[in-house]
């Protein structure tokens, strides 16, 4: 069976504990605040045959890049979400993208699949999860 093409630009419909999962994180009130109400869009490159992805996350408030090969672990500066670094893995688990990001948070990570046209995203870090879903843009 063929894995999914995540290639497309999606645009959120829904979250939910999304600030409680900045909490987790320890990002500061006001920041978890503005954060919150943003609306990001998901502008995704993936190439099917290497396996390199390109995902970057748009707000009006701050923009984040993430650029890697899955099953290869890469240094990710999260800088722009929390100030951390952590090495990140995103691998396949059937046709789920799971991403393992180790450092100073307990269980941190998340997962992408898709469904139609929605992309779900749920993160974890420290056994608080969030969820925000995507619609694929026309």
């Amino acid at each position: 069976m063929s894995k999914p093409n995540y290639t497309g630009i999606y645009h959120m419909v829904s979250q939910e504990n999304f600030e409680g999962y900045l909490a987790a994180l320890d990002v500061n009130y006001a920041l978890r605040k503005i954060v919150s109400i943003l609306k990001p869009s998901k502008h995704i490159e993936h190439d099917v045959n290497t396996g390199k992805m390109k995902i970057k996350t748009v707000t009006t408030f701050k923009n984040f890049d993430m650029d890697f090969t899955l099953g290869q672990e890469f240094t990710e500066d999260l800088g722009a979400v929390d100030g951390r670094k952590c090495q990140t893995t995103v691998n396949w688990d059937g046709d789920k993208l799971i991403c393992v990001q180790r450092g100073e948070k307990e269980g941190r990570g998340w997962t992408h699949w898709l469904d139609g046209n929605l992309l779900h995203l749920e993160m974890r870090a420290q056994g608080v999860t969030a969820k925000q879903v995507f619609k694929k843009a026309e």
